[in-house]
């Protein structure tokens, strides 16, 4: 006897999986008969079909959730914000200095240029810089500059 379609339909009208569905040997011409959702219910509430309890495990174990790329929070680049914030200082420090007439629009250029090369460590840096541009631009010309450069080491290969 092949009773898996009446295992689906069974299935379906209780709403549980297919195998969790058990015919009691007893009522299997009874379950034979069975056509539509009704009559399966009908056999249920008689006793013709059981349903197994759920298998497995009982407690709910939470799982660990996994890193995914999207979890990932990257850290800021501290080294870029420190860097935003000096240079908005200084470029507005400079124009309020080109708005008082204290430094001339092609002076303002070279500031800038030297703002966005990092060559003023701070604002008071800056207004010192503006204030004795004679005495900057003479050890500028010179080569001797006040921005301080890190050498890089340069390893040398052996000849073999």
């Amino acid at each position: 006897m092949n009773l898996r379609n009446k295992k689906e339909l069974a299935a379906r009208t209780l709403k549980v999986g297919k195998g969790r569905i058990v015919f009691v040997d007893a009522h299997k011409d009874e379950i034979k008969e069975a056509i539509t959702k009704e009559d399966m219910r009908g056999l249920h509430a008689e006793g013709a079909i059981r349903i197994k309890e759920v298998g497995g495990r009982k407690a709910k174990v939470k799982k660990k959730g996994r890193r995914t790329t999207g979890k990932i929070k990257k850290k800021v680049n501290v080294r870029k914000q420190e860097y935003v914030i000096m240079t908005r200082k200084l470029r507005a420090y400079t124009a309020e200095m080109k708005k008082q007439g204290k430094v001339s629009p092609e002076e303002v250029k070279e500031i800038r240029k030297r703002i966005r090369n990092r060559i003023f460590r701070s604002k008071a840096h800056l207004r010192d810089y503006i204030e004795n541009k004679d005495k900057y631009s003479k050890s500028m010309a010179s080569g001797t500059s006040t921005h301080k450069t890190k050498k890089k080491k340069v390893k040398k290969k052996k000849k073999k």
